[in-house]
């Protein structure tokens, strides 16, 4: 069961899960492999039910991660969260401009959210691989920023992404997740047997903010910031190795069923330059500027890190994946050329980065181990 906990496994899977998705797509299987996610199971396909279904469940994790680090971690203290916080907004702003400023003023400017998002798993898994010697405050700002970036990149899918809301599912939504965080405080005096309510209730939210117009993985937010901080912290320990080895992989295998484009090069759309460009890009700039003026306008009383640090963090915060990829399924939704084009950007820029963090950051882990000694 630790394997299937590991960030570097998680790491491992989702990169596998991708390189799948990719060859499936572009060998004599793809027709099969388009059959089965086109395939409907209810008033859902395959694949939806992947992207809205099993990623809620991703969502409410990362929720119950955002939780802790707000009450317990490296964001309970205006100090600690001052310089994640504006290296996360940083890492937001710098990339959306750089997008906007590369595909002009063309009907493709809806995809500047698509570069401004971090994979936690992802650059968790790679900081794990390559900097075993550094100090804890490298991860804890590295897990802060990616936290921050994934509530920034929920509040963008509840903005930006609402098509035609219906306010009658949405306004019972909303009693349904209150009961399901009461209920989640009432564990300890009635016990086990309300598990199956709560799972009741879950399904209940996520499929009425579903109705609601509003994509369905914010249900799995909602649902993961109210419950009750122990009942929050098994449900995650539960959850989190299916997560790992069966959601995220999944989610890859479907966002990656893409056939490389036959164009040329020349030929390719701004919004693949646009993402290919602006998340490794963007994101380090962005991530490393937003860091250092916090910390210049926060003064003596934040927590200082050095500058080889900071740049290392934030090109492991290049590593977009996960929900780049679902950013991208929502900006290009009916443009299918385009979002397979850009598809391909994001798998490209998050190795990009996954290399560039990687080397950055086993640099710096050199260069502590060389101080212990």
């Amino acid at each position: 069961m630790a394997l299937l906990r590991s960030e570097r496994f998680a790491a491992f899977l989702l990169v596998a899960a991708a390189v799948i998705g990719l060859a499936l797509a572009n060998s004599p299987l793809a027709a099969s492999a388009h059959a089965i996610e086109s395939f409907h199971l209810g008033f859902l396909s395959v694949g939806h039910w992947v992207k809205d279904g099993l990623l809620a469940i991703f969502f409410f994790i990362a929720a119950i991660e955002l939780r802790h680090e707000l009450r317990h971690g490296e964001l309970d203290s205006p100090n600690k969260a001052i310089v994640p916080t504006v290296a996360a907004v940083g890492g937001v702003i710098v990339p959306a401009i750089l997008f906007l400023i590369i595909v002009g003023g063309s009907d493709l400017s809806q995809g500047w959210p698509i570069p401004t998002a971090t994979d936690i798993a992802f650059a968790l898994g790679v900081l794990a691989i390559v900097g075993k010697n550094l100090p804890p405050k490298f991860r804890a700002l590295l897990l802060a920023l990616a936290v921050i970036d994934d509530l920034i990149a929920i509040m963008i899918i509840a903005f930006f992404f609402t098509k035609d809301l219906a306010p009658l599912p949405l306004l019972v939504a909303v009693p349904v997740i209150l009961l399901f965080g009461w209920l989640s405080y009432r564990m300890a005096r009635f016990g086990r047997w309300l598990i199956p309510v709560l799972i009741v209730l879950g399904i209940a939210a996520w499929l009425l903010v579903y109705l609601s117009g509003i994509h369905p993985t914010i249900a799995g937010v909602a649902l993961g910031l109210v419950m009750a901080d122990g009942v929050a912290g098994r449900a995650r320990h539960a959850i989190e190795p299916w997560s790992n080895v069966l959601i995220l992989p999944l989610f890859a295998v479907v966002a990656a069923l893409v056939p490389l484009p036959s164009v040329s090069v020349n030929e390719l759309s701004p919004a693949f330059w646009g993402v290919l460009v602006a998340l490794p890009v963007g994101k380090i700039v962005g991530i490393t500027a937003g860091a250092l003026i916090a910390m210049k306008l926060a003064g003596a009383g934040t927590d200082r890190m050095p500058v080889g640090d900071i740049i290392a963090v934030a090109g492991l915060g290049g590593i977009g994946f996960t929900v780049s990829l679902l950013m991208n399924e929502l900006a290009f939704d009916g443009q299918e050329q385009v979002a397979n084009e850009v598809t391909l950007a994001v798998l490209l820029a998050s190795v990009i980065a996954a290399i560039v963090g990687g080397v950055l950051t086993a640099r710096r882990s050199r260069i502590y181990a060389r101080r212990a000694q």
